[in-house]
């Protein structure tokens, strides 16, 4: 017999079927091992753990993104499945607001200022933040804060590995 469990978890639904024949099912809080590739969804990989050991992380400890957590959810180990992660349960919609156009003369000149270019600069109270070079222009840089996955939705085909106890 099986049943159908729903958890609502960052304002996205997210069913698993469980077996009630005793067989171990991963739930919030497990630590789990997984291997992982992430895509766009025009199939364009941006990262992947295969090559590498397993992923380890506890579901729902914020480790990775909601979307990618919460999949795991109702998985036994050696399941593989496809997820889509919109914006919202990934990282964020692009905010515009933290985009700049600064002026050139902030950079040191020995500095080569070149679209994708990723920086780390600080906040008036000393704060780093990381940002990339999205323009260069005759006196201006445009530099962007935003992650560099914001705004974009993400697949990941996943296999849980193992629960760990």
């Amino acid at each position: 017999m099986k049943k159908l469990i729903f958890v609502l978890m960052s304002a996205a639904l997210v069913f698993a079927i469980v077996s009630c024949s005793g067989e171990l099912r991963a739930k919030d809080g497990d630590n789990i091992k997984a291997h992982y590739t992430g895509h766009f969804e025009d199939g364009t990989e941006f990262a992947s753990s295969y090559g590498h050991d397993p992923v380890e992380f506890a579901i729902g400890s914020s480790t990775f993104i909601p979307g990618f957590e919460i999949a795991f959810i109702g998985m036994a180990p050696g399941d593989r499945k496809s997820v889509t992660v919109p914006p919202m349960e990934g990282y964020g919609d692009l905010h515009s607001e933290l985009i700049a156009t600064v002026p050139k003369t902030i950079f040191p000149d020995t500095l080569p200022l070149d679209s994708g270019l990723y920086l780390e600069m600080q906040r008036p109270d000393g704060t780093p933040f990381n940002v990339v070079i999205t323009n260069v222009m005759e006196d201006s840089v445009t530099v962007d804060a935003n992650h560099p996955l914001a705004g974009k939705t993400l697949v990941f085909d996943i296999e849980l590995i193992e629960i760990v106890k």
